[in-house]
Parts: C-alpha cells; structure tokens; sequence
C-alpha cells in the first residue's frame, strides 16, 4: 500500500458532539497514524474543520485537512467534503445532495444503514442513515466502514449496496475521540486531497478497518454513555 495515500473521512471535535479539539485531533492523526489526510466533519457545522484546516497549515503539519460536514437531513446524514461554506441541515437528503455539489463538493453517504433503537424524529437527535436514497440519489460515494462499535451489519449492507451500485467505497472512523482515528480508512492512489477526490469520483478508493483495544474501547463507551446522558436532558 506505499503508493497509495490513506485518509480518514469522518472526525468530530468539541464543535459537535466530540472529545477532542480541531488541533488535537490534527496533532493525533499526524504522530500516531499514517493518514495523510483527515477530513474533520462536525454536525451542521464547518467550524471545527476550518480551525484544523488553519492549524494544519500553520503548523506545517503533514496531515492535510479537508473542510468538512456531517449534515442533519430530513432522511439521515450526509457527509459533505470539499465545502467552503456550511450546508443547512434539517433538508431532504436529495436537497442536500445538490446544495454540496453546487459549492463543488463530495456528497458521501455516512453509514446508511444505522438505525437506533429509539427511531421517533419528534423527539430529534436520533443519528440514522439515508438508507436505499444511497443507490437512488447522486452520491458520490458510500461509507462503507465506519468504526463506530455496533455498526457490523450496517456496513455490510453498506458494501453490499456500493457494489450493487458501483458506488465509491469510502471508509471513516466517526471518531469522537482520538483514539478512534484510523479506526476505519480510506486509502486511495496518490497522497492529496486532491487526488482523494479524484479517487472518489474515479471509484478507485477502497475502505479499511483496524480493531479496537480493550482500553480506547472502553474510553469510547464512556464517550457514549456521557452523550447519551447529555442529551436525554436536553442539553445538546
């Protein structure tokens, strides 16, 4: 794989709903990874993107860092990557589709088929995917690894549903801490985001996938526990 960039798609800092800031996220991917690019993806919002993007470059660090956006739709999320400006949530998927394509940008299908247990939208906050709109709307790809724990089935039907359909298979961690990273990854031919997103329009990238440890699992079922508590009373 030496001829071949790796890149994690999917990250959250404390500007949604994660642990870390933009810049230790930077700092975790370029000491203790080999990603060569990062794509930082907060709920409805680029700003944490677009700090880590700046602290990338001041820094000089050798991660590049794609502006990002996990968007809330009316149909589940999307990833949009590539964006300079952030995408309104609370659309149809399709709607958010075309919004991040007409800034130039990537539409991915973020783990489509997870569905928790609680399914009511009256209540709000519930994270689920667009299900079968990946095959049927334009996405540029599909999240086919995602190493958010309990997600096995989900992704197979994801790879099942991007075969089917030819899709690009992308690979993104859902990292909300920093030993989540890399968890699950993309790699893809060359070193750039550029090139990333050649890759992705190309259908060149494949996904990857690494196990957890017993102690950043653990960490990361505490993530889980605090964000589940955090938002049963109403604070985020």
């Amino acid at each position: 794989m030496s001829n071949r960039g790796l890149a994690d798609l999917h990250l959250h800092t404390r500007f949604s709903d994660g642990w870390p800031t933009p810049q230790q996220v930077v700092d975790h991917a370029a000491v203790n990874t080999g990603l060569d690019v990062i794509a930082v993806t907060d709920h409805d919002t680029i700003e944490g993107a677009l700090r880590a993007a700046e602290y990338a470059a001041e820094s000089r660090s050798r991660v590049k860092v794609i502006v990002g956006e996990e968007v809330s739709t009316r149909d589940g999320h999307v990833l949009g990557l590539f964006l300079e400006k952030p995408v309104r949530p609370g659309q149809p998927a399709a709607a958010t589709v075309y919004d991040i394509h007409c800034q130039g940008g990537i539409a991915i299908a973020a783990h489509p088929f997870w569905r928790t247990a609680k399914m009511s939208r009256r209540f709000g906050g519930v994270i689920h995917g667009v299900g079968w709109l990946a095959a049927e709307l334009d996405f540029d790809g599909v999240e086919v690894e995602n190493s958010t724990p309990g997600l096995g089935v989900a992704n197979i039907l994801a790879q099942r549903l991007a075969e089917a359909t030819g899709a690009a298979r992308v690979g993104g961690s859902d990292a909300h801490i920093v030993g989540a990273i890399e968890r699950a990854y993309t790699s893809f031919p060359g070193r750039s985001p550029k090139a990333l997103r050649s890759a992705i329009q190309k259908g060149l990238t494949e996904s990857h996938k690494r196990s957890y440890d017993s102690a950043t699992l653990l960490r990361y079922l505490a993530w889980g526990f605090n964000h589940e508590r955090v938002r049963t009373v109403g604070v985020a």
